[in-house]
């Protein structure tokens, strides 16, 4: 707390202190400094943070302070306020947690009085697919990633096509998109965060929110497999990739959360 303190203090900001700091704690550590700032000096770390910083730089460490749950959950109102729905931040983060933690988003945001969106998204896709992709949504939504690995297997041996060919076969638009997504994350979520990440930063200009999304949100729990899986598929690390695409502070924090380089 004392040395965010001196990094803000004064003219000018030391934005390295701040980033090599927050970037080198746990979220429940940075919970922790931010309550001891406000013991020490009567103020909101993040609110402190915030007005010292810009830009892209800011909204990541915006994101590095937010109880991960809490980051879920205002991500999925995000995506649904409004005129039209980000259905991409829907499929991302329903269908790449166990079920443990989409009851946790459940429960705190219904805390807000909303409906969960998780079932409004199920719901509304059997109710406008009927019985067959029914049988998907249930099945796909209701069972353990090691399980479905089995069904999946057993589906290709008996029909002889793998499920996602089906799934492109069968159905189309945003529920396609839904159950790919299952799929992919059944099959492998570090694989589907490697896919996601190389998407965010490949060609012309980079979706800054899905990189921070996931930046930040897998850095406690996945990366390093994250890292082995994108360099698996890809002529390049990510390590690589993201120094390629991005700049600055905003850079350096994102290296740090990535850690090495795979080259």
């Amino acid at each position: 707390a004392e040395v965010l303190y001196k990094a803000m203090k004064g003219l000018g900001t030391d934005e390295d202190a701040i980033l090599q700091l927050l970037t080198a704690r746990s979220n429940a550590q940075r919970q922790e400094i931010k309550a001891a700032y406000k013991t020490l000096h009567g103020k909101d770390l993040v609110d402190n943070l915030m007005s010292e910083l810009g830009g892209k730089f800011e909204s990541l460490i915006a994101t590095l302070m937010t109880p991960p749950i809490m980051y879920e959950v205002t991500c999925l109102r995000d995506a649904i306020k409004g005129a039209g729905t980000d259905e991409k931040v829907l499929v991302e983060i329903l269908a790449s947690r166990s079920p443990n933690e989409v009851n946790q988003i459940k429960s705190l945001y219904k805390r807000g009085n909303c409906v969960c969106v998780g079932c409004a998204l199920f719901v509304a896709g059997e109710q406008k697919y009927g019985t067959d992709e029914g049988q998907f949504i249930t099945i796909l939504g209701n069972r353990s990633n090691a399980h479905l690995r089995r069904v999946f297997e057993e589906y290709r041996r008996l029909s002889g096509y793998e499920i996602e060919e089906s799934i492109q076969r069968e159905t189309s638009g945003t529920l396609q998109e839904v159950l790919l997504a299952v799929v992919k994350c059944a099959r492998s979520v570090p694989g589907y965060f490697a896919d996601s990440l190389y998407g965010a930063m490949k060609g012309a200009g980079t979706d800054d929110q899905t990189l921070i999304r996931i930046m930040v949100s897998r850095s406690e729990v996945d990366m390093l497999d994250i890292r082995a899986e994108f360099r698996k598929r890809f002529a390049t690390s990510l390590h690589k990739m993201i120094q390629g695409d991005t700049s600055g502070d905003y850079r350096k924090a994102l290296l740090l959360l990535c850690g090495g380089d795979d080259a």
